[in-house]
């Protein structure tokens, strides 16, 4: 479907009406009449230094550009007008209006630290930063943004918890509040797009941008499975997509469909690429990555926890000479959090887990294990224990993943229960522990854990218990951090059973289970072998 066609308007002498489209002279005309009438598409209206020029029109194959390859499908459809539908100005955009000041954030100078006001951003980013409490940027922040705030493509080598989504968030705000699109915009064209693996860290990345951006009237859209297609189409074809939030699979359905144009594309950022990579996202993302300009007609930010060959080769074909910027992951691990490593039994865990939990100093805590099912049978004992405790993982319906996630934010829910995949979304400051029940198979995967604590400069803690069927998988852990694990008995008081219960099995629960939410007698969860997460 394709969308209706809008125009930023700035003659407010004659204001329409709340609801009440408004068309001008030749919007009744269909979308490639009137291109051939203004002498075809579009032409960017930035050069800015450091870069390439980014102007001109964007060719696809065999030299026919992007647009007249959309005018040549348009034509065979059926003529209908698309009329003008002007912006409406949203609660963000008048708060924008109100009076407000760099003398109302006043940041003391640091030798060794940058602050956001040595970065010349637009006014109404820097009264969200100071509403948000940043006053200095995070190592990857002020290592990155003096170069992509002047348009350098960015490789990033970075762990969560780094600061790395406000560091291409604030690239992209900063560039479209300076440079706004002149002329025509038509629905589902995006002009800066993210694609992130998760429908979690989707949603997290809108949040953060929503939050950054809650002074301007930039609209912000997200792409994901498992949520209604028709509403997610409603609001393209509504509102101007300024920024777009996407998984691969679910952009690749609206772009295939028409519902979503990446052509005008000006801003691409690729987080966690490693992790595309693991769950073998990267064709996807190479055909979403062809349908925007050329790597030198775009800015591109690249992030990954990991450069592997096959990364190395994503970034040399998808950037133009960029810069590079690592962040170290044991620095990651160690500065703020402090690690424990219990050693147990199998029929141990649950125990272990039962009591850490009920310990005055635990405010919020994530219980990570290694699969579904594991994390199903740990969610349904706490809950049968009077624990208010969420889960998280890919058999859960996404309204209500949404719905666990704002619980757990605001404190409803003491508890999150997660697998890795669905984990790589948690974002949110304050949590004072991460339990690891199971090892993760992969080393990468235990610094992304215990990277959901110690966020933001406060300090947290972790702690892992290793039985003997995973117990093996802390060489390759200490072997990434650099560091040896310090591995101790758990305090007698922590291993006190847990009050006798009946637990409410799910349906697709059955089969022998002991107290710890073992299945058929195997012990501690069953370390064991990779499935779907």
């Amino acid at each position: 479907m394709i969308g209706k066609f809008f125009r930023r308007s700035t003659d407010k002498s004659q204001p329409a009406a709340e609801g009440q489209k408004t068309a001008e002279p030749g919007a009744d005309k269909p979308r490639q009449e009137r291109e051939d009438q203004s002498g075809g598409g579009r032409q960017r209206n930035r050069r800015r230094g450091g870069k390439n020029d980014r102007g001109g029109e964007r060719t696809g194959k065999g030299g026919e550009s992007a647009r007249a390859q959309s005018a040549g499908k348009e034509s065979s459809e059926k003529d209908s007008p698309r009329k003008e539908s002007p912006r409406k100005d949203s609660p963000r955009k008048q708060a924008a209006q109100k009076p407000w000041s760099l003398d109302e954030f006043q940041v003391e100078e640091q030798e060794g630290k940058v602050r956001f006001h040595d970065l010349d951003l637009p006014l109404p980013l820097m009264h969200a930063i100071s509403d948000l409490g940043y006053q200095y940027c995070s190592p990857i922040q002020g290592q990155s943004l003096p170069h992509t705030l002047n348009g350098h493509d960015l490789v990033g080598k970075a762990q969560t918890g780094t600061g790395k989504t406000a560091a291409f968030l604030i690239t992209v705000i900063d560039d479209l509040l300076k440079h706004p699109f002149e002329g025509a915009r038509y629905a589902g064209e995006a002009r800066a797009l993210i694609i992130a693996p998760t429908r979690e860290l989707v949603m997290q990345i809108a949040d953060d941008a929503k939050n950054l951006c809650k002074y301007t009237d930039l609209e912000i859209h997200t792409l994901v499975g498992g949520m209604d297609y028709q509403k997610q189409q409603k609001a393209l074809n509504e509102r101007l997509v300024d920024i777009l939030v996407a998984t691969p699979g679910r952009l690749l359905d609206f772009v295939s469909k028409r519902d979503c144009f990446l052509d005008q594309t000006e801003i691409l950022v690729i987080d966690e690429a490693d992790r595309m990579l693991d769950m073998g996202f990267i064709p996807d993302v190479r055909r979403i990555v062809r349908q925007t300009p050329r790597k030198t007609h775009r800015q591109t930010m690249f992030f990954s926890a990991t450069f592997t060959p096959e990364v190395d080769d994503l970034v040399e074909q998808w950037t133009t000479e960029p810069v590079i910027v690592e962040i170290q992951p044991e620095r990651v691990a160690t500065d703020t959090v402090t690690q424990h490593v219990y050693l147990v039994s199998g029929e141990e865990k649950y125990p272990l887990l039962y009591n850490i939990v009920q310990q005055e100093d635990v405010e919020s805590l994530i219980v990570f294990a290694n699969r579904r099912d594991q994390c199903r049978r740990l969610h349904e004992h706490l809950l049968a224990h009077g624990i208010n405790a969420g889960l998280l993982s890919g058999e859960v319906a996404q309204n209500k993943r949404v719905r666990t996630l704002d619980d757990f934010k605001t404190g409803k829910s003491k508890v999150l229960v997660a697998t890795d995949v669905a984990g790589r979304g948690i974002h949110i400051d304050g949590i004072s522990h991460v339990v690891n029940y199971t090892l993760p198979e992969e080393p990468e995967d235990y610094v992304h854990r215990i990277g959901r604590t110690g966020r933001a400069g406060k300090s947290g803690t972790s702690i892992s218990f290793a039985c003997e069927d995973d117990a093996m998988r802390l060489e390759p852990i200490e072997a990434l951090l650099g560091t040896k694990l310090k591995c101790e008995v758990p305090p007698e008081e922590l291993l006190v059973e847990p009050p006798k219960v009946q637990v409410k099995y799910s349906s697709g629960d059955r089969g022998d289970r002991d107290r710890g939410g073992n299945r058929g007698g195997r012990r501690g969860g069953g370390g064991g072998g990779r499935s779907r997460r």
